[in-house]
C-alpha cells in the first residue's frame, strides 16, 4: 500500500480522487478540461488546505523543465513546476539574478508567486513583483496570456490558484551580484524600539530571529551587498557570531547558507538554506502575519508583551520587511509591511492556541495572514483587508464561473 500524500511539513494529508502528473502542457490542458474540480500542488510547502481537493490534484513536477533566458528583454521564462533551486544557478551562470528569492530554494516559483510569498528587504517587493508575464490554463482548457500592464494582470498574478493553472511564467532579471551574510547574536529588545527602521534598512535583506523569550533577539541575519563595507564587529549591542548559525539556535549551523561575511553569489546567500539542503526543521507548522510598516514597532511591542502566551510552542520566529506592491491579493498590497513569521513545533493544539494568541496581540494592527500558512482570523475580517477583493471575485467569476479551481478553503476565505 502506497504512503499517503502529505504536504512538506506532514501536517496535511491529501485525499484526492485522483492525482495527475502531466509531462506536457497539452496533457495538462486535457486534465483541466476534463476535471470537475481541480487544484495544483506545488512543492507542498503550505501548511493549510489551500491546495487540497477531493477531486483532481495536479502536480507539475514532471513537466519538462523550461528555463529560457531572453537576453534582449532581460527575462527568464520557466515552466509551472520549476523551483527556485531548478533555475538559480543557471541564471547566475548566464550573468543574471533574481532581485529577490524565498527563504527556501526548493519551493516552486509559481506556488510562491500565487500566494504572495516574499523573501525580505526594505526595498524588495514580494516575489510576484518579478513577474512580467504568465500563461494561464482556464477552466475550458484554453491558454490565456497576461502581461504586465494588462487590465487584469494585478489580479491574475497573486491568485491562490483560484483562476486557473499557471503553465508558464516570465520573470524580470537583473545582472548577477554578490552578497555577504553576517549573523549577530543577542540584540537587546530595547534596540528595536529606538532603532527599528535603521536596523531593517541597513542592508539588502535583514531578518530578526527570536524565540520571544526574555529581553534579547536571538539572531540578526544581515545580507549585505558584496561590494559594501566589511561587516561590523557589533550591531546595536549585538555581537558578531564566531561560527555558522541555524535560524533555530539548537540546530546545526553548517546546514545554513555561508555566513561570517564571506562574499558569494546571490543564490548562495539570499536563501537561508543552500540548494542542496532540503530545508529547515521539516516537522513543523508555520504561520505568518503582516502589518503596515508604520505599525511595526507597536506591533513588535504588543507581541513582546504577550510572548509568554505563545513562546512555549515555538521553534523560532522571524521578522522581515517587504516593500509595497499593487497585486490585489498580496499581503503587501498598497503598503510597506513587516512580516512576523512563526515556525511552530508539530503539536497541533498547542500551535493553534499560540496562533490565536499572536493574532489577538496583533489585532489592533489589522494583520494580513499568509495565504498558505495557518491562521484563524475570520474570513470576513480578512476580505475587509483587501480593497480590490470585489474586483478579484468578479475576475474569478468571469474566468471560472463554475468554480472549477475552488476548494472549501478558497470558497470560505474569498467567496463566502
Amino acid at each position: 500500500m502506497s504512503e499517503p500524500l502529505r504536504n512538506w511539513a506532514g501536517n496535511i494529508t491529501f485525499n484526492p480522487a485522483r492525482i495527475e502528473r502531466p509531462r506536457s502542457v497539452a496533457e495538462l490542458q486535457n486534465i483541466v478540461r476534463g476535471a470537475t474540480k481541480i487544484r495544483v500542488l506545488g512543492s507542498g510547502h503550505s501548511f493549510n488546505r489551500i491546495a487540497d481537493t477531493d477531486d483532481t490534484l495536479v502536480s507539475l513536477t514532471n513537466l519538462e523543465r523550461v528555463i529560457h533566458i531572453d537576453r534582449a528583454a532581460q527575462t527568464v521564462t520557466v515552466d509551472g513546476g520549476a523551483t527556485y533551486a531548478d533555475i538559480a544557478a543557471a541564471l547566475h551562470e548566464a550573468g543574471y539574478a533574481l532581485g529577490n528569492v524565498a527563504s527556501l530554494p526548493h519551493i516552486t516559483v509559481v506556488g510562491a508567486v500565487c500566494t504572495a510569498t516574499h523573501g525580505s528587504g526594505d526595498a524588495n517587493q514580494n516575489l510576484a513583483a518579478a513577474v512580467i508575464a504568465l500563461k494561464l490554463i482556464t477552466a475550458s482548457g484554453e491558454i490565456v496570456s497576461y502581461r504586465r500592464g494588462d487590465d487584469d494582470f494585478d489580479g491574475v498574478v497573486v491568485s491562490l490558484g483560484a483562476l486557473g493553472v499557471v503553465s508558464e511564467i516570465t520573470l524580470e532579471l537583473i545582472p548577477t551580484f554578490d552578497i555577504r551574510q553576517s549573523v549577530y547574536l543577542d540584540l537587546p529588545v530595547a534596540a528595536i524600539e529606538s532603532h527599528f527602521d535603521a536596523l531593517m534598512s541597513r542592508a539588502y535583506s535583514v531578518s530578526l530571529f527570536t524565540r520571544w523569550q526574555g529581553q534579547t533577539i536571538d539572531q540578526v541575519w544581515v545580507k549585505a551587498l558584496g561590494s559594501g563595507d566589511e561587516p561590523a564587529a557589533e550591531l546595536l549591542g549585538a555581537r558578531a557570531a564566531d561560527r555558522a548559525f541555524h535560524p533555530i539556535p539548537d540546530f546545526d549551523g553548517s546546514t545554513s547558507t555561508v555566513q561570517m561575511g564571506v562574499v558569494g553569489p546571490w543564490y548562495q546567500r539570499l536563501f537561508h538554506f543552500p540548494i542542496e539542503q532540503k530545508a529547515s526543521a521539516g516537522a513543523e507548522i508555520q504561520s505568518e502575519c503582516f502589518v503596515a510598516r508604520t505599525d511595526a514597532k507597536a506591533a513588535f511591542k504588543a507581541l513582546h508583551a504577550a510572548q509568554d502566551r505563545f513562546s512555549g510552542a515555538l521553534f523560532i520566529s522571524e521578522v522581515r520587511s517587504v516593500a509595497a506592491d499593487q497585486f490585489w491579493l498580496s499581503t503587501a498590497y498598497g503598503q510597506d509591511t513587516i512580516g512576523f513569521h512563526f515556525t511552530w513545533k508539530p503539536e497541533w493544539e498547542a500551535t493553534i492556541a499560540a496562533v490565536k494568541a499572536v493574532e489577538q496581540a496583533l489585532a489592533p494592527f489589522r494583520p494580513r495572514p499568509h495565504w498558505a500558512k495557518v491562521f484563524t482570523i475570520d474570513a470576513d475580517a480578512i476580505r475587509a483587508l483587501y480593497p480590490r477583493h470585489a474586483d478579484f471575485v468578479a475576475l474569478a467569476n468571469r474566468l471560472d464561473p463554475d468554480g472549477k479551481f475552488r476548494n472549501p478553503m478558497i470558497e470560505q476565505v474569498l467567496f463566502s
